[in-house]
Order: structure tokens, then sequence, then C-alpha cells
């Protein structure tokens, strides 16, 4: 089988780590990327075996290609770390591109309840994957907070965008590659701790403002 690590930006997910990294399946490695985290994320996660990687630069795109460069597996996936998506589900999204029928999978999440995906965020990610789709030949309904892919191909792909840009970013330049993007149905958990993001007016419309401009910077 081919060796699979699991890339985890981080900025305080002390809380939702130790039971994130003890639900991986066998034969997955875990790889923190800490991205500046004040409550001794990189500790909590070193203390349950993972690789830890710093990145300084704040930003999700710069936390992901950190954690990208410090694995040497063949299959990678990325992964939000906050608890909302089980490890349970993680082999779900690598058989597509294992078996060779997929070159990037993507989550389309599936809420548990209201309260794992704020009205705010939800929102903002239907305009968002609309828009998307729009451009690319693939059928984009989330923009996902887990994706998997062959390592090297997607090293290759040059994503640039450091921050909250990166998975449009990403779905751009592998549609100009040709590449067979699939969205495969993840459950959705409400996060553990407290969120930078989903839950806020301020995180949604960082990220939001992120998206729009990569959007805008490929556009063809």
């Amino acid at each position: 089988m081919d060796r699979i690590d699991v890339v985890f930006p981080c900025l305080d997910e002390a809380e939702a780590l130790p039971a994130l990294l003890a639900a991986l399946p066998p034969g997955y490695g875990a790889i923190v990327v800490d991205n500046g985290s004040t409550d001794g994320s990189a500790a909590v996660a070193m203390a349950a075996g993972a690789q830890v990687v710093c990145e300084p630069r704040r930003g999700y795109g710069a936390a992901v290609h950190a954690g990208l460069l410090a694995s040497n597996a063949d299959i990678v996936i990325v992964s939000d770390a906050d608890g909302t998506i089980s490890p349970a589900q993680f082999p779900s999204l690598v058989a597509p591109v294992a078996a060779g029928t997929a070159d990037l999978t993507i989550g389309r999440r599936r809420p548990a309840s209201p309260r794992a995906w704020p009205l705010v965020s939800r929102a903002a990610n239907g305009v968002l994957a609309r828009m998307l789709s729009a451009k690319t030949a693939a059928s984009i309904r989330d923009l996902g907070p887990v994706r998997a892919a062959y390592r090297a191909p997607l090293l290759a792909l040059g994503v640039e965008d450091r921050r909250s840009g990166y998975p449009v970013e990403l779905v751009l330049r592998a549609d100009r590659a040709g590449w067979r993007v699939r969205q495969v149905d993840v459950d959705y958990l409400p996060r553990i701790g407290r969120s930078k993001v989903t839950g806020t007016v301020g995180g949604a419309f960082t990220a939001v403002v992120d998206m729009r401009r990569r959007l805008a910077a490929n556009a063809r």
C-alpha cells in the first residue's frame, strides 16, 4: 500500500489533537504544522507521536505547504485539525486516488448538526464553490476542509497562495493541468475548541476575501 501522511495545519488546537491523532487509521502518519499556536499545540502533538513542523508565517496555505515539504509519503491528506473531520473517513478520500480514478479528492461536508457548520460560513462557501465551478470543469459544491492527492504531483502544481485562497488556487491549477477532481461526502462534526474562521464573521470575511482574490488572479 502507498504510504500516507496526514498534514494538519494547526493554530491553537491543543484541545482537539489528542483524540484526533489517536483515531488515525493504521498506516497513516501525522504531520502537525504549528502555525503560531499559544496553547501548547506543538507539545501536545509531539506527545501523541506526531511529526511536528513549525511554520512561523501565518496563513493556511503556508502551513499546508510546509507540511507537504516535510512529508515523504506517496499520498497526502490535508485536513483541518479541529476535530470536525473524523480520521475514520480518510480511507474513503484516499481510495479513488490510490485506485487511479481521481487525481484529487475533496471532502463534501454533510453536517452532523446545525452547530457543526454555521450559516455564515455555509453561505459563503456555497457562493465561492459556484464561482469556482463556473471557471473549471470540476463540479464543486464544497471547497472542503479535507483533500487527498499524490504528494509529488500536488507540489508540482506550484500553488502559490499562502493564505486562505490556497484551496481555490489548488482547484484552478488542478483543472488547468487536466486533473480529475472528485468530491467525496464526509460527515462534518462540531469543532472542538474555539473557531478562528468557520464560526466567526471576521474569520469568514477574511477567507472569502482571500478566495475571491485568488479567483480573480487566476481568471481565464
